[in-house]
Order: C-alpha cells, then structure tokens, then sequence
C-alpha cells in the first residue's frame, strides 16, 4: 500500500513541476508589439502634451501682451509691476518648448496610472530579459519615451499651477480696471481649456492595445512580477502600503469622535496639549498637500470657470468626430421603381448640443413590386447637415443635398453636373439608446425645393439611422 501512495504521489510532483514549467514557459512570450505600442502610445501623448502646452503659453503671451498695453496706456507703472516678469517667463518657457529643453525647476512626479505601470512593467522587464525573446533592443527606446512622458507631464502640471497662479493674480490686479474683464474672460478660457486638454490627453492612455493587454495578462500571472509592482509603484509610496498588502481594507477606521476622544484620553485637554495636537494638525495639511500636488486632477471648486465652457474643446479631433448612416425608403411611382437610399456619415461635435458633417449617399432601385423585383443603380448622392438640440432627446436637423437620379451607366455620368438634383432639408429628428456604444435616431424631413424637381416627388423624407 506504502508503494502505491509513493508511486502516486511521486507522478503528482512530476505533473505540477511540468505545469509550472510550462507555465513559466509561456511567460516568456511577451508579444514583441508591446514594447511598440507603449513606445508608440507615450511618444504621441508627449507630443501632443507638448504642443498643447506650447499653445497655452503663446495664447497666455499673446492675452498679457494685450492687458499690458492697455494697462500702459492709463498706469505704465502698474503694468510693469503685472506684466513683465509673468511675459519675460513665459518668453523662456516657449524657446524652451521650442528646443524640447524645457525642465522647470521643483518639479514634483505626478501620479499617472497608466505611466506607473507601464514604467515599473518596462523596468521589470528590463530585470528579467529572458521574459523577452524579441524586442530586446527595443526595450530600451520604450522606457526613454515612457520617461520622456513623465517629464512632459511634471512640467503641464507646473505651467498649469502656473496658469491658474497667474489668472488670480492678474484678477486681484485689474480689479479696478472694469472695462477690461472681457480680455480676462479670454485668460480664464486659456487656464481652463489647457487644463480639460491635459485630462483628456491622460484619459486616452488608459486605452490598452490587444498587445499591452496580452503582455499584462501573463505578466500578472507571475507572482515575483505582481510583488515588484507593489514594491515600486508609486501609490504605494504614496500611502506607505507594505509589500504584500496593496488590497488593504479600510474597514474599522476609526470616526472623529473616537479620535478626538482617544487624543484627550492620552495627553489631556490642557492648553500646551492642545497646541501640541495643533501642531501635529499641521504637518497633517502639508503632507496632504504634498500628495495632492502629486494628483492635480483632485481639482477644488476654486478651479470651476466664470463662463459657460464647451466640453468638446477639451477634447481631441478624432475623440469629436461621431460615426453614423441612415436609410430611407420610397414607393415606385410613375417615373422611379421602388428604391432604397443607403448613407454614411460623418458628424463633428460642436459642443454637447449641436453637430455638423458630410456624408455620400446610394441608391438601388428594387422594381415595381414584388412580381416585378430589379435591382438598378439609382441615385448617388453627397449631403451636408447639420443639427441642433431641442430637448430632452429631440433635435433640428437640417441640410443640402445633392443627388443624380438617372441610372448610373459610369463615372463619366457623374460629370453632368446639370442633372443633380438639389434638396433643401429641414426637420425634427428622435434620438435614442441602442447600445452602450450605439444611438439610433429617426428623422422626419421637408424637402423645400421639391417642387421645383423634375420630376416632382414627395416633399416629406423619413430616414432612420444610427451613430457611435
């Protein structure tokens, strides 16, 4: 019996060793994109961070330029006490954007997710190379830009202090000069909007590829690697986690009550007690500002604008820009079959409330009926429109249109541009929820300019559609 439990246990030892090498065998095919992808990722967002802030100073520049001279104009001496220094720092920080030198002095970390992971995974690897069988080489381009990044982002989060510092005290300065709060609004616009722009620009970083997901997926299932991150990252750092513990639980914090009343328990209420009490209050706040300063986004309402801002202009071209298409039906009449008008389109967000775009439309005629089905080129069209919040999820919609009616024998049916029929389209449109990612809408239509067709045809248009 002793002899069966060996042999037994003995080929249990054998199978789990061949597992865990396995295992460990397929850790080491990290995809070769991911350190591309990272390389990739990061270098675009520091362009892009870059070139926004560049934008800001020379916007800001370009604004104090014009206080100052109005300024001048009633106090030159008060105008160099507001605006010198401020145009003469801004004048270094853009010829330092300029030569990608730009290393603003105290620059305190900031705290991104994606750029802590990305950098303790890159040096992680970088410590364990047999993980990588290809890319070797690449690792090293990877971690530089990911540095690179972080550099960008220390120096937005102090121009951005900068911008906000600046925008109070040009206010507390020129209240007294109350014809010019109109070119303060235009400061306000720049601090606010470069501030939405660096959040965005962070938001798209959490956007993994298949590759960085992949790679994160095998990595995690290594134990020493799920160790290293708790170790390096920098939240962690910031609220002193142990190794081992980075689930902590905050169950059985204590309430203020019972901290008030375990203080008074241990060193009393006299008043050298309590002015040692406040004391320790106040290192609290600067250690609570320390770490707030290394998450900026933890914004106060000090930070709210005193204008109506457009959420869209924080955002980039591509994030603006809404895919859709609609179809509409029509009967056979006396001149056309039954046909079918297929379209794709593409909508720019203006803001939260209105839309504009162009689109390409087909259509196929279908016969007379279903005892007379023939499928026929029957119009190919071009659209632009644009459209309008009502309410609630009712719209405007409106456009010009333009469409070649006859049958479609070659390109060259194209060129007469005398035989494309205009529309003028004004309507309502309903807009409703598909999807988490897909909205569908329904368009009522009046074509102004049917009557002038020929051949005549209906002035109402229903289409149905859909966007992402």
């Amino acid at each position: 019996m002793k002899l069966f439990y060996f042999i037994g246990f003995s080929i249990a030892l054998t199978i789990s060793l061949m597992y865990h090498a396995l295992a460990q065998d397929s850790l080491l095919n990290i995809p070769s994109k991911y350190l591309n992808q990272v390389g990739r990722k990061t270098e675009r967002a520091t362009h892009q961070i870059d070139a926004s802030t560049s934008k800001a100073i020379s916007a800001l520049m370009k604004q104090e330029s014009k206080l100052y001279k109005k300024v001048q104009r009633i106090n030159p001496e008060h105008a160099s006490q507001i605006f010198k220094k401020s145009m003469d720092s801004l004048l270094v920080m853009k010829k330092a954007m300029q030569l990608k030198t730009l290393r603003l002095p105290g620059a305190i970390e900031q705290f991104v997710p994606y750029l802590d992971s990305s950098r303790n995974t890159l040096k992680f690897l970088d410590e364990n190379r047999a993980f990588l069988q290809k890319g070797k080489g690449d690792l090293q381009v990877a971690i530089n830009k990911v540095g690179a990044l972080q550099q960008s982002i220390n120096n937005a989060a102090q121009i951005e202090q900068y911008l906000k510092s600046q925008k109070e005290v040009i206010k507390a300065q020129l209240s007294a000069y109350g014809n010019l709060t109109k070119d303060f609004t235009k400061l306000n616009k720049t601090a606010y909007y470069y501030s939405q722009q660096l959040g965005e620009y962070k938001s798209m970083l959490s956007d993994r590829k298949k590759a960085e997901k992949k790679a994160l997926e095998l990595l995690s299932q290594y134990k020493p690697y799920s160790a290293f991150m708790q170790r390096n990252s920098m939240l962690a750092g910031l609220f002193n986690f142990p190794a081992g513990d980075g689930s902590r639980q905050l169950e059985g914090l204590q309430t203020r009550t019972a901290v008030e009343q375990t203080i008074q328990q241990h060193i009393g209420t006299s008043p050298e007690a309590k002015k040692a009490v406040s004391q320790l209050m106040d290192e609290a706040q600067q250690e609570f500002a320390a770490y707030k300063s290394k998450l900026p986004d933890l914004n106060s309402a000090a930070d709210m604008p005193d204008f109506k801002p457009n959420p869209m202009k924080g955002k980039t071209f591509l994030r603006r820009l809404e895919l859709g298409g609609n179809i509409q039906f029509k009967k056979s009449s006396e001149y056309f079959p039954s046909n079918t008008e297929v379209a794709v389109q593409l909508a720019y967000k203006l803001n939260n409330k209105s839309s504009a775009g162009l689109g390409t439309a087909y259509g196929f005629g279908m016969g007379t009926g279903w005892d007379h089905i023939k499928f026929s080129h029957h119009a190919l069209g071009v659209r632009s429109f644009m459209d309008w919040k009502l309410k609630a999820s009712f719209y405007i919609n409106g456009g010009f249109e333009g469409k070649y009616i006859t049958a479609i024998r070659d390109f060259n049916d194209l060129k007469a541009w005398n035989r494309w029929q205009p529309s003028a389209l004004l309507g309502i449109s309903k807009k409703y929820k598909v999807s988490s990612k897909i909205k569908g809408n329904v368009q009522l239509l009046y074509d102004f300019l049917a009557t002038h067709q020929s051949p005549r045809q209906s002035p109402l248009v229903i289409r149905f559609g859909y966007c992402k």
